[in-house]
């Protein structure tokens, strides 16, 4: 791998891991914590090679929950600091995300996700879209979540992730999945930031120099009434997110009646079967959403608005976005879902499939390859013994 971090040219081709890791350099990031996991491990291997070479540290810690907690110490002391892992490693930092969140500290975690519960599989998969939305850690907080569909996209918005941590001060995280962090694509890389031109912290703890009180940088509140405050003032910033920074994409949606959500790798799926609907002469249109907190749900009221009958969440798992398209819709339109789970991508053709049943006023089919659950789960064991059984 060339060291593209300085004076790349206008346009390379990179796999999708690798140009996250050197899209966070070019935005300043010059510390990494992380440990391997499938399918993320191009983006530590990437940052051990690269980021020494430009003064910055690489640390493969003894854990997942070691890492977190090392971009917590750097991000308190003022530094871009980036983490990254895949969905079981996501989840043992997330205690980690939360003290970052109740101290009011800014930092950039990755999720390249795979399939689960568990170690499940490490195909790709959407299956943490709850987590990233809703529950990464404990605690009233959220956090800026964005979602590239393409190589290109993980360049922009890991950029974009940084900017956002750092102006209200929170973590931030990239959910892209298996399938954008292996491929390769062309990207046009932005330009290299100095970290010395950044704007300043003032609140961090970077040493007091004699010209100012200390700063304490902590997330243990025992008042109540200042815990609450604290709190109060937090969601009023994700007010301000809510309104300053919904982003979408929106295909053909200007007349749509059937309008497919879809983010991610689904969303290029998505795409191809809207298109061919429309050569039906169906009228169909995709919203892809960037931004999965905020939801855009501003787009949402556009295309109904604009006469939208139907909505089909299109996802990578067993239902997840659905319930913020439900919310979102609040009503005003069917909404209904079509996924594949366990690292299963759908077709555009079955994608299709449901588009034109809907069109047809039929209600969408259970998933292709769906079986009687009776015959993939284990079976109860009979403990009766021998004797029992007359044997």
């Amino acid at each position: 791998m060339a060291d593209n971090t300085q004076n790349a040219p206008e346009r390379v081709l990179m796999k999708g891991n690798e140009v996250l890791a050197e899209a966070a350099m070019r935005a300043g990031c010059r510390f990494f914590f992380g440990y391997p996991i499938t399918p993320q491990t191009e983006l530590a291997a990437y940052m051990a090679k690269v980021l020494p070479k430009i003064g910055g540290t690489f640390l493969q810690a003894e854990s997942e929950v070691a890492a977190i907690n090392m971009v917590y110490g750097a991000a308190a002391a003022g530094a871009r600091v980036m983490t990254s892992s895949s969905s079981p490693g996501v989840s043992l930092k997330s205690e980690g995300a939360s003290y970052m969140a109740g101290a009011d500290v800014p930092g950039v975690i990755v999720n390249v996700m795979r399939g689960g519960p568990g170690l499940g599989g490490i195909q790709p998969s959407q299956s943490d879209y709850f987590q990233a939305t809703r529950a990464l850690g404990h605690g009233d907080y959220f956090m800026p979540v964005l979602a590239p569909s393409t190589v290109q996209e993980m360049a922009d918005l890991i950029y974009l992730a940084f900017d956002l941590a750092d102006e209200y001060r929170t973590p931030a995280m990239i959910l892209a999945d298996g399938m954008i962090g292996q491929m390769m694509e062309p990207v046009s890389l932005p330009p290299a930031r100095d970290p010395k031109t950044l704007p300043r912290k003032p609140w961090a703890t970077d040493g007091h120099k004699g010209e100012r009180a200390h700063n304490v940088v902590n997330s243990l509140y025992l008042s109540p009434e200042k815990l609450e405050d604290t709190n109060r003032e937090r969601f009023e910033r994700y007010e301000q997110i809510k309104a300053k920074h919904q982003r979408q994409e929106m295909m053909m949606c200007d007349d749509a009646e059937i309008v497919v959500v879809a983010f991610g790798a689904a969303s290029r799926i998505a795409r191809t079967a809207v298109r061919d609907a429309r050569a039906k002469g169906i009228k169909a249109g995709l919203l892809r959403p960037i931004t999965l907190w905020p939801f855009p749900t501003n787009a949402i009221d556009e295309v109904i608005d604009n006469g939208a009958k139907n909505f089909l969440s299109v996802e990578l798992n067993m239902g997840q976005m659905v319930d913020d398209v439900r919310l979102a819709v609040a009503g005003r339109a069917d909404v209904d879902f079509y996924g594949r789970t366990g690292g299963v991508l759908p077709t555009p053709e079955e994608v299709l499939e449901q588009i034109e049943r809907l069109a047809a006023g039929k209600p969408v089919a259970p998933s292709a390859g769906a079986k009687d659950l009776g015959s993939v789960l284990p079976q109860p064991i009979d403990r009766k013994s021998s004797y029992e059984r007359g044997e």
